[in-house]
């Protein structure tokens, strides 16, 4: 067993470098057109050719949802129940039941990363959106839902031809907590109000359907990776042992709502449990947070999760429990359904003989299990006579979800520096652009981690090209230890502008790999600064990464004229790109991210998982609600090309909430009042419309950022993402922003020990430059 495990830990280090190869390699292999395992969708209940399945209760579509589970389990033995508990489940034959695969991954478009997912001759390829990290930039939840709607479009598709399954654990909406986490280009950043936005369109994109059935799902989707999750290996502190010290504050304030919105705003499938203990449990045998939290609490309607070999690491890593079968009672008892391993169905049948764990439990996960694969009809015999079941290879790398893979990248890329008459560039009046970089002309960088098999590329130099005549100089590689200057120089100093392409790769930041530095690798900084010393026009530096970069050095630098950052932004990177710079497109994404300086993260240990500043400690707090120290670009940020105005149509300057008579905040100055139990928070709602001008000279959309700094009790944030909108404008024009908001949901902030409280007093709403103060009293 020591040397199993020994050989797991050498695959888990190795995952992603594999990946990355495999990813180069099938490019090549795809043209000798391999012989296909299968042509058409796994399903049950396949009447049409064995007709005695007819007769089966769990078989007819005519009944509910729980009814046919009920019969189903009703049917099985113990053995064939165990087959179900793990993501390759098993078949039973005599029921007309196949085997069934769990794991697919859809993080950004179809991917390859899990058993579930094939590409071959008959669908090579899938649409490869940005990675959610630039997604989530444009703040845009129609455009989040919409992906998710191709995504699961062309899921359903390679279903229909077998090559994808119809459970897709994604997204990730974990919080972008400390700015090494080598997953947090995954991820929607660090404000829990935009990943519980992004995460919530981003499901109902993949899960409902089109005909309205609610209690149907076009695919199911997974929330993960619950909870506290963000540190993969830091130091040789791997996710496997890692225990997440987390204060209840932190949990019900930060890590928690966008797994709570996922649940109860987006009615998602599944939820997955992580690796790591959170305060000394392992996540997925913590009773507390799944049967407790999830199920409980919030609701699920679905199953949970682990993570792949979870238990496996539950056991072997953490040495949580004394045998195997107590580490799969532990699991099952706690709330889980399915295990991404084998776990399960190695030591359930021993948990069972000994005591540890009563069938009635396996019942329930396997109903939960079945419920779900019948809402997207698995048992309802053949999919081609279902809604669904026309889609195929035609419905995948379509123009229009090529188009829209293009649109996204566009629509995240952030402006964060432009020098007047830098950007936008006139293509008529450029000669010669310089183009050089390590991500200048690396397709495979623009994909990001959990990729497929994208529909086409096309690079930064592609796109560039594309518009004007380019020189290219690739200047050093990734990790640029040594930075061919003299060669970038001379082709620098002869042309009209120069593009610098630099940034991180998933040599730098990925699963299984935190960042120390977070600086340009090597001598990209070196190579930038030389470049931009001898070049006689504008200097665009671009940085493709998933974490932000210290480059203060190049915002300083007089020299380098704009900065772009465009995160990992899918296929078609480079033609969005080009559409930025070139003017064809306005940009209008905002980070979702602080950038912090180099400086913070020597400081900072990044296992505390504190959000708030400690001053007796030196701890100085994460993420713009809570940190107050130097930043190199802040969240929100993100400039245009023309200019916007701010105008308050309509706010209050003074609400009151109303208390039944005895409540003792009438005769006590209180400092909040609870925000769930109160009558008074009833339907207590409030508008604000903002007007807004753009007096430039370009069309464009502008993202509209409303936040409030609550009173100081609590230990509230000092600045808190309260919702946002986008809105187009033509040059001259303007329009209204209107917010609905509600007192006891909005202005509430969570106390000490994890109870929502609405704070009374001053709050200070801000967009842009412009505030407003609202008084909450009683």
């Amino acid at each position: 067993m020591k040397k199993n495990r020994a050989m797991d830990e050498i695959k888990k280090h190795q995952y992603s470098v594999l990946l990355c190869f495999f990813f180069i390699l099938s490019h090549f292999c795809l043209q000798f057109k391999p012989v296909l395992a299968q042509t058409s969708a796994v399903f049950a209940c396949d009447t049409a050719t064995n007709p005695s399945l007819k007769s089966f209760p769990f078989c007819d579509v005519s009944l509910g949802v729980s009814a046919r589970v009920n019969d189903l389990v009703k049917r099985l033995t113990l053995q064939e129940k165990i087959t179900m508990l793990v993501n390759t489940a098993g078949s039973v034959s005599r029921l007309g039941i196949p085997k069934y695969e769990w794991w697919s991954e859809a993080l950004h478009g179809i991917s390859y990363t899990g058993p579930g997912v094939k590409f071959n001759n008959i669908v090579p390829h899938a649409t490869s959106f940005p990675q959610p990290i630039l997604t989530s930039a444009s703040f845009n939840e129609t455009l989040f839902e919409t992906i998710g709607k191709v995504v699961s479009t062309e899921g359903r598709a390679m279903y229909n031809v077998g090559q994808a399954g119809l459970t897709y654990w994604s997204p990730n909406v974990n919080i972008y907590r400390d700015p090494r986490w080598g997953r947090g280009q995954e991820t929607a950043g660090e404000d829990p109000t935009l990943s519980s936005k992004y995460g919530v369109a981003y499901v109902k994109g993949l899960q409902q359907r089109d005909d309205g059935k609610k209690d149907m799902l076009k695919v199911a989707s997974c929330c993960k990776h619950y909870t506290a999750y963000d540190v993969d290996d830091w130091k040789g502190i791997q996710r496997y042992n890692f225990n997440a010290k987390v204060t209840q504050q932190d949990l019900d304030d930060t890590f928690n709502p966008p797994f709570k919105s996922c649940v109860l705003d987006g009615n998602v499938a599944s939820v997955m449990c992580s690796y790591n203990q959170v305060n000394g449990k392992p996540t997925c045998g913590d009773y507390d947070l799944l049967a407790g939290v999830i199920r409980g609490q919030w609701k699920l309607n679905g199953y949970i999760v682990t993570d792949c070999d979870s238990l496996n690491e539950m056991y072997w890593a953490q040495h949580y429990t004394k045998t195997p079968e107590e580490t799969a009672a532990l699991s099952l008892n706690a709330g889980l359904d399915l295990n991404c391993g084998s776990w399960l169905g190695k030591y359930t049948q021993g948990a069972v003989n000994q005591g540890l764990v009563n069938e009635s439990v396996i019942d329930r996960a396997v109903s939960n299990n079945f419920a779900t694969l019948m809402r997207l009809g698995f048992f309802d015999g053949n999919p081609k006579t279902q809604l669904y079941g026309n889609l195929g290879p035609k419905d995948v790398c379509t123009e229009d979800h090529q188009e829209l893979a293009r649109e996204a990248a566009r629509q995240g890329i952030v402006l964060l520096k432009n020098t007047a008459g830098s950007l936008p560039l006139s293509p008529k009046s450029i000669k010669s652009l310089a183009v050089i970089g390590p991500n200048a002309n690396l397709a495979y960088t623009m994909v990001g981690s959990y990729e497929g098999s994208p529909c086409k590329y096309t690079t930064p130099l592609d796109g560039l090209g594309a518009s004007v005549s380019t020189v290219y100089q690739q200047g050093c590689d990734i990790a640029c230890a040594t930075a061919q200057v003299d060669n970038a120089k001379k082709v620098a100093a002869a042309a009209d502008a120069v593009v610098l392409v630099m940034g991180s790769d998933q040599t730098i930041e990925r699963e299984s790999k935190d960042r120390f530095n977070i600086t340009l690798p090597g001598q990209q900084a070196l190579l930038v600064t030389e470049v931009a010393s001898v070049s006689k026009g504008p200097v665009i530096l671009v940085i493709m990464s998933g974490g932000g970069m210290d480059v203060k050095f190049a915002v300083d630098n007089p020299k380098v004229t704009s900065i772009l950052w465009v995160g990992f932004p899918g296929e078609a990177g480079g033609a969005a790109l080009a559409d930025v710079i070139f003017g064809y497109y306005n940009p209008s994404g905002r980070l979702p991210m602080t950038w912090y300086p180099q400086s913070y993260v020597d400081k900072v240990d990044m296992t505390n998982m504190n959000m708030r500043a400690d001053p007796k400690t030196g701890f100085p707090g994460r993420s713009y609600r809570f940190y107050k120290g130097p930043t190199v670009f802040n969240f929100g940020d993100g400039l245009s090309y023309t200019q916007y105005k701010h105008h308050l149509v309509k706010a209050p300057k003074f609400m009151s909430i109303p208390l039944e008579e005895g409540h003792a905040c009438r005769s006590t100055k209180c400092k909040s009042i609870d925000a769930v139990n109160e009558q008074g928070c009833n339907n207590l709602g409030f508008d604000i419309h903002l007007k807004v001008q753009n007096v430039g000279k370009m069309r464009g959309s502008h993202t509209v950022l409303l936040f409030t700094s609550p009173p100081s009790v609590h230990n509230a944030p000092q600045k808190h993402l309260l919702d946002f909108q986008k809105i187009h404008l033509t040059p001259q024009s303007e329009g209204v922003v209107k917010f609905n908001l509600d007192v006891c949901k909005h202005l509430s902030v969570v106390d000490e020990v994890g109870n929502r409280k609405v704070a009374l007093g001053l709050h200070v709403l801000h967009i842009g430059d412009l505030k407003h103060s609202l008084t909450l009293r009683i």
